[in-house]
Order: C-alpha cells, then sequence, then structure tokens
C-alpha cells in the first residue's frame, strides 16, 4: 500500500486546528494500521498529547524543538532548516502507512512568512494540505475571503489542497468560499469553547474542596457573580453558569447545592474566593444536597479571579474524553469524512486492528441512524455509554426506567444526555397495547390480559414489545440482567427470521493483526449437527457484515479423516450440511484450531485446503468448548473480545456482559445499529 501524508495548515493563531487533527487521525484509524504523527516544529510540549494518549500512533516524532529551529534559522537560514526538516521527516515517514504531519507555527508574528515556510514545507514533503481558517471575523463574505487566501497561497507555491475549512464559524451562518476543492464549515460548539471547572482551577491557582473528580470535567458556560441575597442568586443562577463568591457566603453556596439538588438548575460548579473556606457543617450540608457539585477555594479576591476568567477559553486535553468525544462528533457532523478519505487515496489495510475495527463500526452506525433502545436506563454504565453515542451523533437512544431517578443520575455523573427519550414502564401510555399485544403472542400459553400488563413493565419485555412494534430499531441489554432475562422476551415476541432453526451468538475477536469470528460462545450448550449448520451459515453472514471475509472452520478434535467418534461424526455431518446450504462458502472441518489458523500447521495436515490456516469464522462444536475458548485466548492473548452478538433473531437484540466496560456497551450499541441498518434494507 502507498503510503499517504496529510500536511494540517492552519492561518494564524486560534484557528482550531486540534478538532480537524482529532478529526483526521479517527478517519485514518480506520483505514490503516500503521499511522505517525510529525510535527515539524514543536513548542513546549509533546507533539500532540491527545493524539498520542488517545490513538497511540505506531510512531510519533518532531522535527526539531522551536528555540533550537529558531536558532539554524538566525544562524544558518531558512533553506537549512527546510533541508533538515526534510531529512527527518523522510527517516520517519518510512515507518508508517499514513502519516499526519501537524503544521507548525514557526513564526506567529509574522503570518505571511509563516504560510510560505507551512507550504515550502508541505510541497518538499509531498504532502497534500487541509488549510484550516479559524473563523474571526461576524461577516461570511470575510470568512470566506480567508478561505480563499489560503487556499490561494499553498496553492501558488506548488501544493496539492485536498480542502479548505472554516473552523468556529458562527452557527448557522452560510459561507460560499467558490473554491474547485471541498470546502467544510464547521460552526462554533459551546461546548467545545467552554473552559471545565478543572481549567478554571488551574487558571486561578484554586483547590478543590468539595464534590468529585467528574465535577472538573463540567464545562462553564457563564459567570454569576454572588454578592447579592439568595433571592437574587437564585433569580440569575442558570444551567452551565459558574457561581463565583467570596468564601464567607455559605448562604450562596448552599442556595447553589439546593439549586442542583432540586433539578431546577444545573450549575457547574462554585469557586469561593479571598481563600475562605466553609465550615465543617456548611460542608456536610452541600455534600448531601449535591454529592457531584465541584467547590473551589481560591486565595485572590473576586475581582482579580473575574480578571482572570475574562478571557479564559476551553481547550481540548487528553484528561477531558467527553469533550473529545463531542469535538469528534462536531467534526464528523460537517466534514464529509468518507470523500475526504476518497480524496488523500487511502487503500485500507489488509490487517485489522481492534481499533481498526471499533472505529469502523462506528463510522458504519453513524452513517445510517438507528433509534436503540437501553432498558437498564438507570445504571451507571449504560447512562456513561449514552454520552458518548450522543455526542458521537452514532445513534438516537431511549433510556428506560423511572424519569426522575434518571435524570438525577444523568445531573449527579455530569453527563449531557440532550435528546435521550426516558420511558418509564410503568407510566408509559404504551404499556397498555403492549398488554394486548403481548396476550396475543403468548394466549397459547395461557397468559391473561392481566398478567400480560404486569410482565411489560419489564424493562426487557418493555423494551423488546417497543422494537416488535416499531418504536425503536433495535436493543442492547445485561449490563444488569442474566443472559436469560435479556433474550427471552426476544424469543417470545422477536422469534427467528425464516429458515433458521436456532438463536445463537458469536464473539467478533480482535486480536493484534486481525479480527476472528467465534460461535456460538454464549446461548447454545450441545447443537445437533442441524442446529450447527445453522450456527456456521448465520455467523459467516455476521462476518462478511461487519467486513470480515468469511472462511469458515468447524472445529474438532481432530482434523481430515483422522479421527471418529460421535462428536466428530457430528461436525463432518453439519459441514456437508453448510456446503449443501451454503454452496458458495468456503467452509472446512472437521478441523483443529491449530490447522484452522496457523499456515505451517495447515500445509501439514490440509495441505491445498482454502480454509485451513485462513479461518476467519471458526464454529465450536458445543458452549463449553467455545466459552472457555474465547475466555482463555481474550485472557492470555490480550484481544479484545466483543460481543455476543446474537444472531438469527427477526430484529436485533443483543446481550452484554454484567461486567461490560463503557466502552463495549459503547460498541454493541452500535453493532446492533448496523445489524439494524441491514433489517430495514
Amino acid at each position: 500500500m502507498r503510503m499517504r501524508s496529510i500536511y494540517v495548515a492552519g492561518l494564524g493563531r486560534g484557528d482550531g486546528r486540534q478538532i480537524v487533527e482529532l478529526g483526521l487521525m479517527e478517519l485514518l484509524t480506520r483505514r490503516v494500521d500503521r499511522i505517525g504523527v510529525f510535527r515539524p516544529i514543536a513548542r513546549g510540549e509533546r507533539a500532540s498529547e491527545l493524539i498520542e494518549d488517545g490513538y497511540r500512533p505506531a510512531a510519533s516524532a518532531i522535527g526539531m524543538k522551536a528555540e533550537d529551529a529558531a536558532e539554524v534559522y538566525t544562524q544558518r537560514g531558512a533553506e537549512e532548516l527546510i533541508s533538515r526538516l526534510v531529512t527527518g521527516f523522510h527517516a520517519f515517514e518510512s515507518e508508517c502507512d499514513a502519516l499526519l504531519v501537524l503544521g507548525s507555527s514557526f513564526a506567529t508574528d509574522d503570518l505571511p512568512r509563516e504560510l510560505a515556510f507551512n507550504a515550502r514545507l508541505a510541497a518538499e514533503f509531498g504532502a497534500p494540505v487541509i488549510v484550516v481558517v479559524g473563523a474571526h471575523a461576524d461577516a461570511a463574505d470575510e470568512i470566506a475571503r480567508e478561505m480563499r487566501t489560503g487556499y490561494q497561497v499553498f496553492s501558488d507555491l506548488g501544493c496539492t489542497v485536498l480542502a479548505v475549512i472554516a473552523n468556529r464559524v458562527p452557527p448557522e451562518m452560510v459561507v460560499e468560499p467558490g473554491l474547485p476543492v471541498p470546502c467544510y464549515v464547521i460552526p462554533e460548539h459551546p461546548s467545545l469553547s467552554a473552559p471545565t471547572v478543572g481549567q478554571v482551577a488551574e487558571a486561578v491557582q484554586a483547590k478543590q474542596i468539595l464534590g468529585d473528580e467528574d465535577g472538573l470535567l463540567r464545562d462553564v458556560n457563564g459567570f454569576v457573580f454572588g454578592g447579592a441575597t439568595m433571592p437574587v442568586l437564585l433569580e440569575h443562577l442558570v444551567d452551565g453558569a459558574l457561581l463565583l463568591t467570596p468564601g464567607d457566603r455559605a448562604d450562596l453556596l448552599l442556595a447553589a447545592a439546593a439549586a442542583e439538588a432540586a433539578g431546577t438548575v444545573r450549575p457547574s460548579g462554585v469557586v469561593l474566593s479571598l481563600g475562605e473556606e466553609p465550615t465543617e457543617t456548611v460542608r456536610a450540608l452541600t455534600t448531601r444536597l449535591a454529592p457531584g457539585l465541584p467547590v473551589l477555594s481560591a486565595g485572590e479576591g473576586s475581582f482579580a479571579v473575574a480578571t482572570t476568567l475574562g478571557g479564559l477559553e476551553g481547550r481540548l486535553t487528553a484528561g477531558n474524553p467527553r469533550k473529545i468525544e463531542t469535538a469528534l462528533g462536531h467534526f464528523e457532523a460537517h466534514v464529509d469524512t468518507a470523500d475526504l478519505a476518497d480524496r488523500i487515496e487511502l487503500a485500507r489495510s489488509e490487517r485489522v486492528t481492534p481499533m481498526m475495527f471499533e472505529h469502523t463500526l462506528l463510522e458504519r452506525a453513524r452513517a445510517d441512524r438507528r433509534h436503540i433502545v437501553l432498558p437498564e436506563g438507570e445504571e451507571e454504565r449504560i447512562l456513561r455509554a449514552a454520552d458518548v453515542l450522543l455526542r458521537r451523533g452514532i445513534v438516537d437512544l431511549t433510556l428506560l426506567g423511572r424519569e426522575e431517578v434518571v435524570r438525577r443520575r444523568i445531573a449527579e455523573l455530569g453527563l449531557d444526555l440532550t435528546g435521550v427519550t426516558v420511558v418509564d414502564p410503568l407510566t408509559s401510555p404504551l404499556r397498555d397495547s403492549f398488554a394486548e399485544e403481548y396476550a396475543a403472542l403468548r394466549a397459547h400459553k395461557g397468559i391473561t390480559l392481566e398478567r400480560a400488563g404486569d410482565v411489560v413493565t419489564d424493562v426487557n419485555f418493555f423494551g423488546t414489545m417497543m422494537l416488535q412494534r416499531g418504536e425503536v430499531d433495535g436493543m442492547v441489554s445485561g449490563a444488569a440482567h442474566t443472559t436469560a432475562a435479556t433474550i427471552l422476551p426476544a424469543f417470545q415476541i422477536i422469534k427467528t427470521v425464516p429458515d433458521t432453526s436456532i438463536v445463537s451468538s458469536v464473539f467478533f475477536m480482535c486480536l493484534a493483526d486481525r479480527v476472528l469470528v467465534y460461535g456460538d460462545c454464549a446461548i447454545n450448550p450441545d447443537p445437533d449437527a442441524g442446529q450447527l449448520a445453522d450456527i456456521a451459515i448465520s455467523s459467516a453472514h455476521t462476518a462478511e457484515r461487519f467486513g470480515v471475509e468469511p472462511r469458515v472452520a468447524m472445529l474438532s478434535y481432530s482434523t481430515g479423516q483422522s479421527g471418529h467418534g460421535a462428536d466428530v461424526d457430528k461436525v463432518r455431518e453439519a459441514t456437508a450440511m453448510v456446503a449443501e446450504r451454503a454452496p458458495g462458502l468456503l467452509v472446512e472441518g472437521p478441523i483443529q484450531y491449530d490447522a484452522a489458523v496457523d499456515p505451517r500447521v495447515a500445509a501439514a495436515k490440509l495441505p491445498g485446503s482454502q480454509v485451513a490456516g485462513r479461518a476467519t469464522v471458526l464454529i465450536f462444536p458445543d458452549l463449553n468448548t467455545g466459552n472457555n475458548t474465547y475466555k482463555a485466548v481474550q485472557r492470555s492473548a490480550g484481544a479484545v473480545a466483543i460481543g455476543p452478538v446474537l444472531q438469527g433473531l427477526r430484529k436485533p437484540v443483543n446481550d452484554l456482559s454484567r461486567g461490560a466496560l463503557v466502552t463495549d456497551i459503547v460498541s454493541t450499541v452500535a453493532i446492533t445499529a448496523v445489524q439494524a441498518q441491514e433489517v430495514a434494507r
């Protein structure tokens, strides 16, 4: 694969390149394995802390530190400096399949010279350029003129310009620069420009005296200065406002805490000035009222603190994943990343790493948004996953649970779930009609309408009924429920697709250099030959749907004709059924695991096989073997196991492990959305 470099160049300070650099790194991560990050000239910090911490590129380097570059430029001239940087770049690029070059800020006091310097470097590197313009003007024609200027400067100096991006544009403004390359407009986003409480604490050298660490990640969307009475304060306190008040105003601190506890207003936090701290009694009451409310103590007076905060702007940091998710979602909502990737001419890597697989999942889910219901809406991990999913624009969500409890938990965790729907099965107007439908479905089992009314208040049954009715496109549960509790409603209500006798599951096993599909490791204890054939065909279809070319290995304790006995005969019979039912599918069996995945073993045991040594879909003969194998590979080989992913149902329902992490939930929801896209077709 031909290596491609992308040079990101900004026009001056405040251009917001961070969001563009993050968005491009996300784009590259979906398509290639070894990504490098190169900053020609770096000031102070690492080349890019955000990118290095978030994506762990295969290689990262700087050409020179700013002070060294200045010395070379002063003593030896621009040509010597450029020569050294180009030498460093070419020594580095061979380590990577794709390279993101983060443009230099060599002469920030001289914009024309800086632009010419970056253009010269991009041309010498042979890297096409993405020009980023910070929208400092209030008029659309001025922003369009800056975009044209940026394009012209780099084009005139011999660079290939891939796209021009205007960032931080006033919302609703239409900018049409009329350039011969794609032009994207990214509106100003309040959350991205807002500082966090933690950044406020850093700026005014304050210490946190109350609240938890999550509170430091809250966005500060404005300031309220508390010097009047409590009623006056409450009239002016709004969501996201930071209260700045002298440290002896315990009444105002308690008013802010009470407002958050009541759910009427959610301030971002409180800064107490003059170095005075509340008494233990006031601390205890504040914590009881609003345990997550961050309270800072600053040594300076209110005026000095306000002066410092007056010009404070937010910045993206590696320690604030929620803001990073917001930035990525905002970038992807306003930039056609698929078109941009085509213009970069990136071929997809033959290797599929766990990160590539997971990022591609999110991309596919976002491309055709589906509506997913999460029955465990009161569970913290579910709420945190919902926050990520909404910030990235991956799916639309409905949460089930008691609305007052869900809303309170969202506030306590400092999450932004704007746009989420919360439904309480006990009070929902859908309950009666769901009960009637369920009673009709299960009448042959003696289910009465009264009994059905109780059944559908269970969150998993209610969510499944929403899916059956078409209120949502998919369901994910299991973080706080057993597998049986999650899938029993699906068996009773959703049922299987035609010509499929069994519901089964697969795990996507993301190894260091590839993704394998394991089935069935979660549902069926001892499938017979016919069921095993169904599992194999369903698993192959699932693999293909998610970009894994299916080559099916029907696993056993012997390979080929070497073994005999009931267990191996079952696998041999199932293999023949697969070949008959799906004649275009590559399948081999019975085959041992080592012969299935290791080309050297395959050459000795099954020479000439199209599957042996290259299998991607591995079908286990029973649950005992499959479940133990996937866990062994997961723990011993450090594989990322995504699943179980259910297959064979008419509509997608997926089960979570009760130990699922937030990232596991996000991936499972994305998989469910992709499955729902397939059903919709």
